[in-house]
């Protein structure tokens, strides 16, 4: 009988073609590319995919130090939506949830986009004000969100408790019904897929050392643990590693980071039916397909690259949820971990170029990487394809910390600012 190893049974079921090849820890990249993109993310794998179809840029390396969809990609939980208050985020994460909507045919992948709604609670006349106003906001934008009376709320989602003599009062809540989940791995290997597909080479294992430039001070190529890899134009999309990276190439970074906590439950039937967050609790919380229950906190109130966080806050995070959901009061955790998000000053990302000739820059989501992810792929590859800003991501430069043009999305993301 012939072995097969799981690797090369992975290996040859994934793509059967031999762009493949470059992400096995065995194989030996190229010494020149294109394009190099730093971090094998959704959002790294998504823009070398959009690159390859899109421009038809093609001798693309994506270059990961561990394995595809291992960072944040692979810690995050899973919620889709584009209610944004400002302009230019609602610009950006609509077109993010445009491509969602049709991303599993796209790609030929299920990346098991659920069209479930995202519910934020209102425990306080300042809740209610504020999402009241991002709902008119929205509406101006095209963005779909309604307000909801307390009765409404619960008929949406029937675990939620609005008595009222609750600890956390609910006065009303805003939907955008449009809004959901994806599975969060599955954007990275459908796209992992579709892009090797065209030729594009994933790397995986390869820390990427430092960004060389040339006397003229534009980019030459990156030092990795493989050796040094040529090319005119780089990208870097690594959450969490962003400011490291860019500091070899004398670029420092308006970015901090922190540890993103979450938990999951162990597997119970269907009960939960949408996304529902809450910024004065800090928590939020959806259901998985597999049935676990997936609770996310707010970022911890510290700088550290800890992937576990602290007890503190993920205990009041817990405590908040039995208390606006008693339903759960005696469900069992099973895992609970941390990501680290980098965070701007004004809360919304970099995306677009940098004042290094040939080196681009997609970072700084805090908590909506997730969802932004096919947009933030798509915007940044036209950026790198045709060296100019997408009209969507043009907003977002690096030098609107320099003019005060910022984008304050402190409270748009419900839990975690």
């Amino acid at each position: 009988m012939t072995h097969f190893s799981a690797m090369s049974l992975l290996k040859n079921a994934f793509t059967g073609n031999k762009n493949w090849s470059a992400q096995w820890p065995d194989a030996q990249p190229k010494t020149e590319y294109d394009v190099i993109i730093v971090g094998a993310g959704g959002h790294g794998l998504g823009a070398a995919y959009y690159l390859a179809k899109e421009h038809g840029i093609t001798n693309v390396a994506v270059i990961e130090k561990g394995w595809l969809g291992g960072g944040n990609t692979g810690r995050n939980t899973t919620i889709i939506r584009s209610n944004y208050l400002y302009d230019e985020s609602a610009g950006l994460y609509d077109h993010a949830l445009d491509l969602w909507e049709n991303l599993s045919t796209e790609l030929n992948y299920n990346v098991m986009f659920s069209k479930r709604g995202v519910m934020m609670l209102a425990h306080n006349i300042h809740d209610v004000q504020s999402f009241q106003r991002h709902i008119h906001a929205n509406r101006l934008n095209g963005v779909d969100n309604c307000w909801l009376t307390p009765a409404e709320a619960k008929e949406f989602c029937p675990p939620l408790n609005i008595a009222s003599d609750a600890r956390y009062p609910v006065m009303g809540a805003a939907l955008q019904k449009r809004a959901g989940t994806a599975r969060h791995d599955a954007v990275a290997w459908g796209y992992a897929r579709a892009a090797a597909a065209r030729g594009v080479d994933i790397i995986q294992n390869c820390p990427v050392l430092s960004i060389k430039r040339g006397p003229d001070g534009a980019v030459e190529g990156v030092e990795t643990g493989k050796g040094f890899i040529r090319a005119k134009k780089i990208a870097v999309s690594a959450a969490g590693h962003t400011s490291v990276i860019m500091q070899s190439a004398d670029l420092k970074m308006p970015l901090e980071s922190y540890p993103l906590q979450a938990l999951v439950s162990e597997p119970v039937k269907p009960v939960f039916p949408c996304v529902v967050m809450s910024n004065t609790v800090h928590a939020y919380i959806s259901q998985s397909d597999k049935g676990e229950l997936v609770i996310g906190s707010g970022t911890d109130q510290y700088i550290s690259y800890s992937q576990r966080g602290g007890l503190p806050l993920i205990e009041h995070t817990v405590a908040a949820i039995c208390e606006v959901f008693p339903i759960f009061n005696r469900m069992r955790m099973l895992r609970k971990w941390g990501g680290i998000v980098d965070v701007t000053p004004d809360r919304s990302a970099i995306l677009g170029k940098t004042p290094v000739k040939g080196l681009y820059v997609n970072c700084g989501w805090g908590t909506g990487g997730f969802k932004a992810t096919p947009g933030a792929a798509h915007t940044l590859a036209w950026t790198v394809a045709k060296d100019e800003p997408h009209v969507i991501n043009a907003p977002f430069t690096l030098e609107r910390f320099t003019t005060g043009r910022l984008i304050d999305e402190a409270a748009a993301a419900a839990v975690a600012h």
